[in-house]
């Protein structure tokens, strides 16, 4: 008999759900990556695309994995809408806008519609063929493109948010650390979301992610550094993390906001998800469970 889905709506069933989350434990394994999917999926499984138009697998650059995929609502009216584009995770070695079978992350771009938003979702080229910074440049792309299209899905360029989730996070950031660091002039994204990254490439842990994307050569680490640029920029920043993280995603959600606050005198906007772990604080967006759903409807003033 299947067991019936919690209510997340009621803080019973979040403090429930959360319970299911930790026993999973907070490293990121396969059970854990199974685990969570099989938690939240169902919950997406009612969700509706009446009156959304999804256009998939739009080219924004050459490579094959130069995708992205726009939600928007159905016909373009002549209030321009804020755009919110998502940047998956997958340890810079995997993932994917969209997988078979999957909500995820076709729940990002369902979530932005249903907030008045149009919604997109990127992928990008993977390392280790593709090292640093790649994911920079590609987010770069992405952006370009939108600046030049988005228009005709109704999108408002001038309020563009990024939103990025562990590899994903790091993307986005060092694009903004690359491009719109406090150096920088002219057009910059309203605001970006960086869930669960890491942007202190001294401080990470140098393990067989890290090498593939950044090198596995020391000498290659001192040109690589971006977290003093991304904290310096002048677009706003809401710094996520979940209550049940690894270590090293816990110190970098730190070691940024510490950066944020030398250079700015005050913190970011920062949201701790409690109950929630790595997968957990985007793949439960668009369900009941409002907690990220609330910190970004405040943070882009939907």
């Amino acid at each position: 008999m299947t067991e019936p889905l919690l209510n997340l709506a009621t803080r019973a069933g979040r403090e429930q759900m959360a319970a299911k989350i930790l026993a999973l434990g907070v490293d990121i394994t396969p059970p854990m990556i199974m685990g969570t999917v099989g938690l939240y999926g169902p919950h997406h499984a009612q969700t509706s695309t009446d009156g959304v138009r999804i256009v998939r697998d739009l080219q924004y650059g050459p490579d094959a994995r130069h995708r992205l995929d726009i939600f928007a609502p159905q016909g373009v009216s002549a209030a321009r809408l804020p755009v919110l584009m998502y940047v998956h995770g997958g340890g810079f070695v995997g993932g994917d806008k969209k997988n078979p079978g999957s909500p995820f992350y076709d729940n990002v771009g369902l979530w932005a519609v249903k907030h008045g938003c149009v919604g997109v979702t990127m992928t990008y080229r993977l390392a280790p063929a593709n090292k640093w910074p790649a994911g920079a440049d590609d987010v770069a792309a992405a952006t370009r493109y939108l600046r030049e299209h988005i228009g005709e899905y109704g999108g408002d360029m001038d309020r563009l948010y990024l939103m990025g989730q562990s590899a994903g996070a790091t993307h986005v950031g060092s694009y903004l650390a690359r491009t719109h660091s406090s150096k920088s002039s002219g057009w910059r994204p309203a605001g970006a979301v960086l869930a669960s990254g890491m942007f202190d490439t001294h401080t990470m842990d140098k393990n067989s992610h890290f090498e593939a994307y950044f090198g596995a050569d020391p000498a290659l680490y001192a040109d690589r550094p971006f977290l003093a640029d991304l904290a310096g920029t002048a677009t706003p920043l809401l710094a996520v993390i979940g209550e049940y993280e690894p270590l090293d995603f816990l110190r970098q959600h730190v070691l940024l906001q510490e950066a944020y606050l030398k250079r700015h005198g005050r913190l970011p906007y920062v949201m701790t998800l409690v109950g929630h772990n790595h997968l957990s604080t985007v793949q439960h967006l668009g369900t009941a469970d409002e907690s990220l759903s609330t910190a970004l409807t405040n943070f882009m003033k939907l």
